[in-house]
């Protein structure tokens, strides 16, 4: 039991890390690119970007197996397209939007990554294996592990299932008034009250409705 504890704390790090890393990068990134600050977040509250945490996880489950930098630059880009993939495709069936489009690159999958994009996450798989993965492990025994921080993993945990909860139901209770759809429970008129599209839209500026 204490070991599947400890794995669980390490791999909700692991997301939490990649989910502020990738807004920060996404940030940035659309900063230099437009000269404006624009929110990238993927969940209603906080710097997170899920599909960067969910990306991270995956390099830190499989990369370490590969051994070669060239292989691990491959094996990333394949793993992070593909993620990338995913997310936009489950994100336009669940909630009718996208957060990205890259049908004017050449070489996309439906828009829902491409091969420039797929060499940008080898090169994050890289930098992962390289600066991340070698003192995740130390930082975590030394720092992560104590008492005092598993109470606050154990707050942060609980909020990261309530910040994704909300973030899903607010954005399956928008698609539902797009359909017309009127609110059925309370918790349709909660999320109505408190989360119009009016907030959403300021929440996610970057996304497209499909």
């Amino acid at each position: 039991m204490k070991k599947f504890a400890r794995e669980f704390l390490k791999l909700f790090w692991i997301f939490v890390f990649g989910c502020i890393m990738g807004y920060v990068m996404e940030v940035i990134f659309n900063f230099v690119r437009t000269g404006e600050f624009e929110t990238r977040q993927g969940l209603i509250y906080g710097p997170f970007a899920p599909v960067y945490g969910i990306g991270t996880l995956v390099f830190y489950l499989i990369l370490p197996k590969f051994k070669k930098m060239w292989q691990v630059f491959l094996v990333s880009g394949v793993l992070g397209g593909v993620t990338e993939y995913l997310c936009s495709y489950f994100q336009e069936k669940l909630f009718g939007t996208i957060s990205w489009d890259y049908s004017n690159q050449l070489f996309n999958f439906n828009g829902r990554t491409s091969i420039l994009y797929c060499l940008v996450w080898g090169a994050l798989g890289v930098a992962f294996i390289k600066f991340v993965y070698p003192y995740f492990d130390k930082i975590f025994d030394k720092v992560l592990y104590k008492i005092g921080t598993k109470v606050i993993t154990a707050f942060a945990v609980v909020f990261m299932i309530f910040n994704i909860s909300i973030s899903s139901l607010a954005a399956q209770r928008e698609y539902e008034r797009r359909e017309h759809i009127e609110a059925e429970s309370r918790m349709d008129v909660f999320l109505d009250e408190h989360f119009p599209d009016e907030i959403l839209d300021e929440v996610y500026r970057n996304r497209i409705e499909k």
